[in-house]
């Protein structure tokens, strides 16, 4: 696998189609339901010095991104419920930066990877129970404005993806 041209945005910035279809869509919650395993690859048989190597210069370290995706992941479940609960709902937004700087981000990054295969199987068995006109519900970000649950699936397939890249392109680069 070759490194990245862009370390920071490893398979590129998420794009998402004007129309979302049903085989898009189901792509994504396949993506979403591989992507545990993936992470956990990514980072297995680390050594805590790796799991504490940025990924990029300025960037976090692997640590950080396996929490912060577990940060990231749980919030979107908990957005996706409020979506399929409540009429188009407000939700924060938080500060990733200041997230990935607090006391717990030296917690194992197995606790996050437990957490995060507990999120996804719950969130994959959601999305996969919905019915057609539920995902065209959706949320109202509070700094990033509406975002349909078409959108929000397709969009939290790509972070899967990305910060994954994030790890195995560091490996590369690293030869590990």
């Amino acid at each position: 696998m070759p490194v990245a041209a862009d370390p920071q945005y490893p398979i590129g910035r998420f794009q998402p189609p004007d129309v979302i279809s049903p085989a898009q869509r189901n792509s994504a919650i396949l993506s979403l339901a591989e992507m545990p395993e993936l992470l956990r690859e990514s980072v297995r048989k680390l050594t805590q010095e790796q799991m504490n190597t940025p990924y990029r210069e300025g960037g976090w370290t692997v640590r950080q991104v396996v929490h912060h995706v577990a940060d990231s992941h749980s919030t979107a479940l908990f957005r996706v419920k409020k979506a399929l609960t409540e009429d188009w709902p407000t939700v924060p937004g938080y500060s990733e930066k200041d997230f990935a700087m607090l006391p717990d981000v030296a917690a194992p990054a197995e606790w996050s990877l437990e957490l995060i295969e507990s999120v996804h199987a719950r969130w994959v068995m959601l999305l996969q129970a919905l019915e057609e006109p539920q995902w065209k519900r959706g949320f109202i970000h509070a700094e990033r404005g509406r975002q349909s649950l078409d959108f929000v699936t397709l969009h939290y397939s790509w972070h899967s993806r990305h910060h994954v890249a994030h790890i195995n392109h560091l490996r590369v680069q690293q030869g590990w």
